[in-house]
């Protein structure tokens, strides 16, 4: 959604990444906490102190939003829906389903258990906040897991207002669903509740910027920001996907693309080819059967003074399903494959027979035109 993700770990199938973004996220809550909201409830600690709560209450919060996020993709897999990564961004997380919801009970179970966890887990550290008040732990100790009962409850309740894509914008949509029917229909009413709602929340941060809040002025607005802008991306990823779910990679693939004849050297390879067409990937043909890929990139690898030495199929590389898709694929599968490896093209094959080329510059203007002329309904 945001930029480049980091991968921290696997649990219960589910990979977790975190995003660039939430760095940014990471050093403002544990700054805000330890310079803002610990010293003016706790009184004459350390410096150091203060700063060793913000970094653990930082680190709480990351990892109740995983937990929150964990029960959104359980409840996912309870209901056949394929879930593969969590991301953390920078105001939250978000469990990438490859589909919708089958039916809106399934949308609204998956939905609700998000908030629920995050009650459920306000009210263990509310009790461990009682239990240590009795044991008379450190104040340090304390404090952070106060902080962490009131953030779990606020995550929930603000996870509840009916702003897609929150969670309870979520809910509103299955309502919606259920009610008329349509999952467009529901998806775009709340999916513009959801970008009103984000528009409000940084109409908010602006008054208080100007009335010299600045910290909290600039939290709403950032958070606005990002409500507002994951509202209207949900809208259009449904339409993307019902657009390229009515279409087969060979219906969207070009045929007949460049290729590259696998003796070549690089030096020709590069004067020939890649400053020709632009390209940042050829396929590599012997004898008209594919024989491999070649990318732009490992050249950079190579000294220049050597193109001239190496040949295109000595340093090619295997084609494999990172790079390839067969051509009664849906579109769909193109577009998981694309998103998930960075590669904009994908060659389309038919065992050792190169069939077309799939390309994301393509398939994006084909939806632009679609979008342009409001033909967005399935065909």
């Amino acid at each position: 959604m945001f930029g480049r993700k980091v991968n921290l770990f696997k649990i219960f199938g589910f990979e977790i990444n975190i995003d660039m973004s939430w760095l940014i996220l990471a050093a403002l809550i544990t700054w805000s906490l330890a310079s803002g909201l610990f010293p003016e409830y706790y009184k004459n600690l350390s410096r150091e102190s203060y700063w060793w709560m913000g970094a653990a209450g930082a680190a709480g919060l990351f990892l109740s939003i995983i937990a929150h996020e964990l029960t959104h993709s359980l409840m996912a897999r309870h209901y056949g829906l394929s879930i593969k990564e969590i991301t953390l961004f920078i105001f939250g997380g978000v469990a990438q389903m490859e589909h919708e919801p089958p039916h809106p009970k399934a949308e609204f179970m998956i939905a609700i258990v998000g908030p629920l966890a995050s009650c459920f887990l306000g009210f263990v550290f509310f009790l461990l906040y009682g239990l240590g008040e009795r044991s008379g732990w450190p104040v340090t100790v304390n404090g952070v897991v106060s902080y962490l009962t009131w953030s779990n409850m606020i995550l929930a309740v603000f996870n509840l207002i009916p702003a897609f894509p929150l969670d309870g914008g979520r809910i509103l949509r299955s309502a919606l669903w259920k009610w008329k029917k349509d999952i467009h229909w529901s998806t775009d009413i709340s999916a513009q509740i959801g970008s009103g709602f984000g528009l409000l929340l940084i109409i908010m941060g602006i008054i208080y910027m100007v009335r010299g809040n600045f910290a909290a002025g600039l939290w709403w607005f950032l958070i606005g920001l990002f409500v507002r802008s994951a509202a209207q991306i949900s809208y259009r990823q449904l339409l993307v996907h019902d657009l390229f779910n009515t279409k087969k990679v060979k219906e969207l693939m070009v045929k007949n693309p460049v290729t590259v004849p696998r003796s070549i050297s690089l030096a020709e390879f590069i004067s020939d080819y890649v400053y020709k067409h632009h390209f940042q990937a050829y396929p590599v043909l012997s004898f008209g059967r594919l024989a491999g890929c070649i990318f732009v990139k490992q050249i950079a690898s190579i000294p220049r003074e050597e193109w001239t030495r190496y040949t295109v199929g000595a340093v090619a590389l295997p084609c494999n399903e990172e790079t390839t898709i067969g051509p009664e694929a849906d579109a769909n599968k193109a577009l998981e494959i694309m998103n998930r490896t960075g590669n904009s093209r994908l060659l389309v094959v038919s065992g050792d027979q190169l069939e077309g080329i799939i390309s994301l510059k393509d398939m994006l203007a084909l939806l632009s035109l679609k979008m342009e002329l409001h033909d967005m309904k399935k065909e």
